[in-house]
Parts: structure tokens; C-alpha cells; sequence
């Protein structure tokens, strides 16, 4: 909820200097790249916290594990790309138009694979330079995004380990801080 609730405030905080400069009769706005900066900061930091301080945490100190059926499983929480994609997910549901998820060419989940060659070549570009972000336009339907795709790194020694032995993973060699896949934000640039 932490998360939902940081997203949500930073959404809101962007309109405000566009009230302000329509109300002066100002052309303005932010630009998409600083509004995904934004919000990967927000998203970024959130999982972050969640996996080293929760999950973790918990699995260190023999308490609740992080699986992938964890609402069957009792004592269970969520891994960290599933509390993103449930975060993901929340946030649509309060009727935000911005979107976010992962993506990577070793997906575990197949609903995580590149969607395009557009994203692909986005993988691609991050597998050699992590530290840069891949940005460009999209169109779905009658709607053109801004989207920009930011690397998704192992940030801790279990993100490395469940990639690496999970059955479903294509690659076993990840190494800790390397990108594993991608996060994909996309903004709606008509409105």
C-alpha cells in the first residue's frame, strides 16, 4: 500500500504546475522523460525497500518466504515482481492512465516477455549499457504512450538465486546488480 500510495502522490504533485500555468494562460507541462524518471524513482525505491527489507528480512530470520503461489500458501508473501505487478495493477484500478511493468528476454512468467521488437531491441540496448534508458513512442489502439524502459537489476543475492534455479528461468548465470530483464513505464501523451 506503501507503494500505491507514493505512486499516487507523485501523479498528483505533476499536475500542479499544469493548473498553475493554465491558470496563468501558459502553454506547460512536464516532460515525459522527467515524469518516468519520477516514477521509476518511486517504483524503484519501493521494490527496493520491499525486497531487501521484507522479504529479505523474513527469509533470513526463518520467518514468512517470498513464492510464487503465495496466496494459496499460508505464511507466504509475494515476490518482488509480484508486489510490482500487483502494485501495477492497484494503480489502474484508481483510473490512472499511466502503466507499468516488466519485461525481460529470460522471463520466468510468459506474460513478462517483450511484447514487441520495438521492446526487445529495448532488452537488448540495457543488456549493454544498463545505465541508460531506452525511450521512445508506442501506439496502442488510438492512444500513443511515451514509454521508457529502465533496467531491472538483481539488486539482492535472492533475486539472483530464484532466477537462477527456478525451473521456468531460460538463464542461470545472473549475477548480483546485473540487469535481468526491464521496466517498462508508459505515459499517455494526449492528455
Amino acid at each position: 500500500m506503501r507503494g500505491l500510495t507514493s505512486l499516487a502522490l507523485v501523479i498528483l504533485s505533476l499536475n500542479l504546475p499544469l493548473q498553475n500555468a493554465a491558470l496563468a494562460g501558459e502553454q506547460a507541462g512536464i516532460p515525459p522523460e522527467t515524469v518516468a524518471n519520477y516514477l521509476h524513482a518511486v517504483i524503484e525505491a519501493d521494490r527496493t525497500f520491499y525486497t531487501i527489507h521484507v522479504v529479505e528480512r523474513l527469509q533470513n530470520g526463518g520467518g514468512a518466504t517470498a513464492a510464487e503461489n503465495w496466496r494459496a500458501k499460508k505464511d507466504t508473501l509475494p515476490l518482488p515482481a509480484q508486489f510490482l505487478i500487483e502494485s501495477s495493477a492497484l494503480s489502474a484500478m484508481t483510473g490512472t492512465p499511466v502503466r507499468y511493468r516488466l519485461i525481460s528476454l529470460w522471463p520466468i512468467n510468459p506474460l513478462n516477455a517483450p511484447r514487441n521488437t520495438t521492446e526487445k531491441a529495448g532488452l537488448e540496448s540495457l543488456r549493454a549499457h544498463p545505465e541508460r534508458v531506452v525511450t521512445g513512442t508506442v501506439t496502442q489502439g488510438s492512444e500513443t504512450y511515451f514509454q521508457a524502459i529502465y533496467a531491472d537489476r538483481a539488486i539482492s543475492q535472492s533475486c539472483v538465486g530464484c532466477h537462477n534455479t527456478h525451473p521456468q528461468s531460460a538463464k542461470k548465470d545472473f549475477k548480483l546488480d546485473e540487469a535481468i530483464g526491464g521496466l517498462v513505464i508508459e505515459i499517455p501523451m494526449g492528455r
